[in-house]
């Protein structure tokens, strides 16, 4: 039976195409064509890179795509035979109800003595419940960040005296119990509280990250004292830095500024076949991740509060933009070809305000 490999470079010189122009037809990078003729698998991400490449490399060569899937799992999955010492073992000396008949007794005594142990056996204390201690920390420079869990405080020196702020409750939204007042944040939600009580706030208090109604998993919170410099939600490669300059918005920053982060939609359209994956971040209560492989003229729709990370088998296949604040901005996420790993999240600049950033992540 002729090979994969070889299927694809027979029909491939019989029309007459290099590399190159496959290349630039299909979007797929002329290594992986070549590492698919060698059948050298292992140059791949992953086996559904290998599977979306088959899928997109066959059809472009008018090939069964299901006889080439075919072949490709007869290479990885070989049928072992039996070993020839197996087959001329001689026949057990033993009937095979013996061995039968002595587990049988075995199970039967296990479970008797299991029984008497049960009805003889003395008092035992019940085990021990672990519970965390409650735990007071003390915002010692501009800024503290800090997953707290209900019960645990920050102390926030004040002249000479001490603000305390206590984690009460964790539910639809955290609530933090101040000496005169009550906070409550939502998820990326930021409030200035004004602790002398003199009309200028001194402290800013971010909920960073936290799941609804799961007291258990604590709430991810930054303090921070006016003035300090802010840094940003998460730690952004270096080239997702944002610039202060009022000119236009630096590359890699999709809306340039707003006061909070708000809810976005990136939309994806694919331009040929791409295998593409998404995970939503930084919200404990969406940790959803979807992978499927796409075609030309398909779309998907993806919403979130804070970010999404993207993976992309061929990124000039994936035509990306995002609809957020009543604008919609273009991306540009690759070439053809291309793997890539991104980034799309909400990021605080140094004027203490949001801006939407793609930044590529190093695979």
């Amino acid at each position: 039976m002729e090979s994969l490999g070889a299927k694809l470079k027979a029909v491939r010189e019989s029309k007459g195409c290099s590399y190159e122009q496959v290349g630039r037809d299909t979007n797929i990078a002329v290594r992986y064509l070549e590492a698919l003729e060698a059948e050298n698998f292992a140059v791949f991400p992953g086996e559904p890179y290998v599977l979306g490449f088959l899928r997109n490399y066959g059809d472009y060569l008018g090939l069964d795509v299901q006889e080439l899937l075919s072949l490709y799992r007869a290479f990885k999955i070989q049928e072992q035979p039996v070993p020839v010492d197996q087959l001329l073992q001689s026949p057990p000396r033993f009937p095979k109800i013996i061995p039968v008949m002595l587990i049988i007794l075995l199970v039967l005594g296990g479970a008797g003595g299991g029984v008497y142990f049960f009805m003889n056996r003395p008092g035992t204390p019940p085990a021990a419940v672990s519970v965390r201690p409650v735990t007071e920390y003390t915002l010692n420079s501009d800024f503290l960040e800090q997953r707290l869990y209900r019960g645990d405080s920050v102390l926030v020196p004040f002249g000479e005296d001490q603000y305390k702020l206590t984690l009460a409750n964790l539910g639809d939204i955290v609530t933090i119990a101040a000496p005169n007042d009550q906070i409550r944040l939502d998820l990326s939600q930021t409030v200035s509280v004004d602790m002398d009580d003199n009309g200028s706030p001194e402290l800013q208090i971010t909920l960073m990250d936290f799941a609804k109604n799961e007291s258990g998993a604590g709430a991810l919170l930054r303090f921070e004292l006016a003035g300090a410099v802010p840094v940003s939600l998460s730690q952004a490669p270096q080239e997702a830095a944002v610039s202060t300059a009022p000119a236009a918005p630096p590359a890699g920053v999709v809306f340039p500024s707003s006061p909070s982060a708000f809810p976005f939609t990136l939309q994806v359209s694919f331009q040929g076949y791409c295998m593409f994956r998404y995970e939503i971040l930084f919200e404990r209560d969406r940790q959803d991740r979807n992978e499927q492989y796409y075609q030309r003229g398909n779309e998907v729709n993806i919403q979130a509060q804070n970010g999404i990370r993207i993976w992309a088998s061929n990124a000039q296949a994936a035509k990306l933009q995002v609809i957020g604040g009543g604008r919609t901005v273009p991306l540009e996420l690759g070439g053809a070809g291309e793997v890539v790993v991104a980034d799309v999240r909400w990021v605080r600049d140094e004027e203490n305000r949001y801006r939407l950033v793609l930044a590529r992540l190093e695979q």
